[in-house]
């Protein structure tokens, strides 16, 4: 609709200024930030994040980004500080404080008794001749010739530009610690990176009662019977010592019916895929998936150092696990 016009206008508008203050901080990065940096990878506590209004929201997400890249840090509201809450701040940790203006009255009263911890101060602000300023160890330049609101009030390319400045920060540091993947998973167990790094078979498979098992002597239609109570399109074959010596897949069920194969005169052991591909109870989730891909099978016997059966997984349970 034509009325919708000037919206998208103004919207383009908006992204256009805040793209352009993004851009400009890369060309103030130098020494300070390094410094910076190199005082994040120094701390010994916390980083303790700490600003009023919206630059206390992107303080919130800063720490919340650090914290899950390998940089302990937490949010302090300057307002909660003044009234006792400064005492979460202890000699060994850092502080960053944010303030575009860096005149903030919450902020201000909390400077001197951050000076008296005699912890470092990185600011983040817009004025680099502000009082924060002159308190901090270290001040990072994160101005904007103007905001993306017309009347030029509202944080907006401000808050932008401090948020990726934020980013910067805990992505370099990241880099520099060697942080990992499985660093960052064990940050975030719950999501599908954790699980897909952290989660090992054995917390996956099926055990016991519900493994399927025949020995080699079984007939071919008892150990159909085993496939189907125990609904893992497979069973495996094992001695007396319960020690793997094959599978019987539905892909072998087909070979054998093609062959006209006796299901009661012929035994398990003659129509096993003998040697087949196990994991083991340790073996991450995700190895299990990878093992199941490359070889085209849909499950797997899972065995211990001895090749005894201790249990079986397939892609169901797997899926259910949020592995794939």
């Amino acid at each position: 609709m034509p009325a919708s016009d000037p919206m998208i206008a103004r919207g383009r508008r908006v992204l256009a200024t805040e793209s352009e203050a993004v851009a400009a901080l890369e060309h103030r990065l130098g020494e300070d930030f390094a410094g910076a940096c190199r005082l994040l990878l120094a701390c010994e506590g916390r980083v303790v994040v700490t600003g009023m209004g919206k630059s206390g929201h992107v303080g919130s997400k800063i720490a919340a980004t650090l914290a899950s890249t390998g940089t302990p840090s937490f949010f302090l509201h300057p307002a909660e500080a003044v009234h006792g809450d400064i005492g979460m701040i202890t000699a060994r940790d850092l502080v960053l404080a944010i303030s575009n203006s860096g005149e903030t009255d919450e902020l201000l009263t909390i400077l001197p008794v951050i000076k008296r911890l005699d912890v470092p101060l990185i600011a983040l602000t817009g004025r680099a001749d502000s009082t924060l300023a002159r308190y901090a160890t270290v001040t990072l330049d994160v101005s904007v010739p103007a905001e993306a609101c017309p009347l030029n009030l509202a944080p907006t390319a401000s808050t932008t530009a401090t948020l990726a400045m934020g980013d910067a920060l805990a992505v370099a540091v990241l880099e520099a610690r060697g942080f990992t993947e499985e660093d960052f998973a064990r940050s975030h167990p719950g999501g599908a990176l954790g699980r897909r790094l952290l989660l090992h078979v054995e917390e996956v498979m099926r055990r016991g009662a519900d493994l399927p098992a025949v020995r080699p002597e079984t007939p071919l239609s008892a150990g159909l019977l085993e496939m189907s109570r125990k609904g893992l399109g497979m069973t495996t074959v094992v001695d007396d010592g319960n020690r793997v010596l094959g599978v019987f897949t539905d892909g072998d069920l087909r070979r054998a019916l093609d062959g006209q194969l006796d299901v009661h005169n012929t035994r398990m052991g003659e129509v096993m895929t003998a040697g087949p591909k196990v994991a083991r109870p340790r073996m991450l989730a995700a190895e299990a998936v990878h093992l199941m891909e490359t070889h085209s099978i849909t499950a797997l016997p899972v065995v211990d150092d001895d090749g005894v059966l201790v249990g079986a997984l397939n892609v169901h349970d797997l899926l259910r696990a949020g592995v794939m």
